[in-house]
């Protein structure tokens, strides 16, 4: 599970990288109950962009999984 400090960081690179950049409230709400793994992680970023994982570019969604992928531990990731 990541912290609050890490939720926060993984969502500054994904709004510099990728241009999620997430409304503050849904950013604390997930700071504050982070979604346990990486594919429920990336399924919360969608919405929260106003964009649904199930339509999203596959490109657009890989490119979003590798960079929650490179904050998650390594062990918490079932998929990796």
């Amino acid at each position: 599970m990541l912290t609050p400090v890490q939720v926060g960081k993984l969502l500054d690179r994904l709004c510099v990288d990728l241009g999620f950049c997430l409304p503050p409230d849904d950013g604390m709400r997930l700071a504050k109950n982070p979604p346990g793994d990486v594919r429920s992680f990336v399924d919360a970023v969608f919405p929260a962009e106003g964009m649904n994982p199930e339509m999203a570019d596959r490109h657009l969604y890989r490119q979003v999984t590798k960079v929650v992928r490179e904050a998650f531990p390594r062990d918490s990731d079932p998929y990796a």
